[in-house]
């Protein structure tokens, strides 16, 4: 149960980080914020979509979890690394 707890937390601070960072101004902050939340919600859902699509499919017993799971990351992630940068 602490897990979420715990990236939500970190998720949270990292864009206080950012917004410092950035030296963003109040409206910037918020926009830039609520984007980011945003797609960090898309992410949950597109990743726990896939999740329960794989359940119901025929995948060999070594990839069942875990192993599944961090490739379905992977693809994820450099699925969205293809966003970075068209927004300055």
């Amino acid at each position: 149960i602490f897990l979420p707890l715990i990236t939500t937390n970190c998720a949270v601070l990292g864009i206080a980080i950012l917004l410092v960072q950035k030296e963003y101004n109040l409206g910037e902050s918020v926009v830039f914020a609520t984007a980011t939340a945003i797609g960090f919600s898309l992410a949950l859902v597109l990743f726990a979509g896939l999740r329960e699509r794989l359940e119901m499919e025929d995948i060999p017993a070594a990839m069942k979890g875990m192993p599944i799971a961090l490739l379905t990351a992977g693809i994820l992630a450099m699925a969205f690394m293809g966003f970075s940068g068209l927004v300055r």
